[in-house]
């Protein structure tokens, strides 16, 4: 029971710190002319939803696995604020904790997680490439990569699917039925309920 208020506290303080690294790299981008319509991002559900990954992350992951998920947890909530405020997912909060787990993978020579990570990366670069960034950025290309190397492919896939018709039902409840769409988010929202998950199981 400790631990798991531990967890929850440390990874609840991790998702403020995301907050405050997304909200640094808003006001230090200029918004896209062609991005989606900007949407508050829910800071505290964020952090509260952290704090319950963090709570079974405590209980439920090995010990050296929990810094690395905290780390995720920091980038995904950057991620989500970036996004719906801008449009834009920087690459430090994609490329830094994938290259981080990729390192680790190489060191530990875990090669199927290099697998994991181009699985759902190349169907979502081949549409990035075929819309020129219009229908799938390059940004969602990079989270999609580092979602396969937290998560596995087979999780992966199905959580990415997943967001994929969330993102559409919600935008067309929303009466948004064209138009770009801030899909970090959803992607975001796909892996961070995957973790748990994939702890619990």
């Amino acid at each position: 029971m400790i631990g798991a208020l531990l967890g929850a506290i440390f990874f609840g303080s991790a998702a403020y710190v995301g907050v405050l690294l997304g909200m640094a790299a808003v006001n230090r981008t200029e918004r896209l002319p062609d991005a989606p319509p900007q949407a508050p991002a829910p800071v505290w559900v964020l952090v509260g939803a952290c704090a319950v990954i963090g709570a079974i992350a405590a209980t439920h992951a090995a010990q050296g696995q929990i810094l690395l998920i905290a780390i995720v947890c920091v980038a995904l909530v950057a991620i989500w604020i970036s996004d719906a405020h801008t449009g834009i997912v920087p690459d430090a909060f994609t490329l830094g904790p994938l290259g981080l787990i990729l390192f680790i993978g190489f060191w530990q020579h875990a090669w199927p997680l290099f697998i994991s990570a181009a699985i759902p990366f190349v169907p979502f670069a081949l549409t990035a490439a075929l819309s020129k960034g219009r229908g799938m950025g390059w940004g969602d290309v990079k989270l999609v990569a580092l979602g396969g190397a937290v998560l596995g492919a087979q999780s992966a896939i199905l959580a990415f699917a997943l967001a994929c018709v969330a993102a559409v039902a919600l935008n067309y409840l929303r009466g948004r039925r064209s138009g770009a769409i801030a899909f970090a988010p959803y992607l975001a929202a796909a892996i961070g309920i995957g973790i748990p998950v994939g702890l619990l199981r």
